[in-house]
C-alpha cells in the first residue's frame, strides 16, 4: 500500500508567512549600526527615535540631494516636496514596530532553495516600518495574493496602509531616478503631487 505524503503548504504562502516573522524581530529604534547601500546607491542609516524623522533624513532627503547633483531633479517638483516635508508627521505613522526589514525586497531579491524556502538576498536591511518591504513588493507588479494574504493573516496590517504604500515608494522611485534616469520622473512627480 503506497503511502500518502502530507501535501505541503503553497511556497508564497509559506514566504508571506516567513517574512512576517522576520518583520517580528525588532530594534530599539529606526536606522542601522552602519550605513549601507540600496542598489548602487548609499543608504544612511543613522538613528532616530521616531519613524517620520527617519525616513525623511534618512530615505527622502539624500535621494532628493543626489537627484539635484545628478541634474534629474525638477525645480518644480520643490513646492510639493516642502509641503510633503510639512505633513510627513501626519501621514506616518510616530512610532510603528520597528521592524528588520530586508530594505529591497523586490521579486529579484528572493530565490527558492531546494526544499522549496524562500531565501532573500541582495538586502539593504535597516529597522524600520514593515510597511516599508511590503510597498517595495507591489511597486514592480506585486507577488501573488496568496503571498499578501499569509502575511496578513500572520500579522494584520494598520488601517491606511495603502496611501502609506505610495508614500513610502517614493524613496525607491527617487532612487531609480538616480540609479536609471528620467523615466521614473513622472512617477517621482505623480507622488510628490498626491501627497503635497
Amino acid at each position: 500500500m503506497d503511502r500518502v505524503r502530507p501535501s505541503r503548504p503553497p511556497f508564497l504562502g509559506t514566504f508571506g508567512e516567513g517574512l512576517a516573522r522576520l518583520h517580528r524581530y525588532l530594534g530599539p529604534r529606526y536606522g542601522f549600526d552602519r550605513d549601507n547601500f540600496i542598489g548602487r546607491m548609499p543608504q544612511e542609516n543613522t538613528w532616530e527615535d521616531d519613524w517620520p524623522t527617519f525616513f525623511w533624513r534618512h530615505r527622502i532627503e539624500p535621494q532628493v540631494r543626489w537627484a539635484r547633483e545628478r541634474g534629474r531633479w525638477e525645480r518644480s517638483w520643490d513646492r510639493w516636496l516642502e509641503r510633503l516635508e510639512a505633513r510627513l508627521p501626519e501621514l506616518l505613522p510616530a512610532r510603528p514596530p520597528a521592524s528588520i526589514l530586508h530594505g529591497d525586497l523586490w521579486s529579484g531579491n528572493f530565490m527558492v532553495t531546494a526544499d522549496g524556502r524562500a531565501a532573500l538576498i541582495d538586502p539593504a536591511v535597516y529597522y524600520g516600518d514593515r510597511e516599508t518591504d511590503l510597498a517595495m513588493t507591489e511597486l514592480f507588479g506585486g507577488f501573488d495574493a496568496r503571498f499578501y494574504a499569509a502575511y496578513r493573516a500572520a500579522w494584520p496590517l494598520e488601517p491606511g496602509y495603502e496611501e502609506r504604500r505610495e508614500l513610502y515608494n517614493l524613496y525607491h522611485l527617487i532612487n531609480h531616478l538616480n540609479l536609471f534616469g528620467g523615466g521614473y520622473a513622472a512617477g517621482v512627480a505623480r507622488t510628490l503631487r498626491r501627497f503635497a
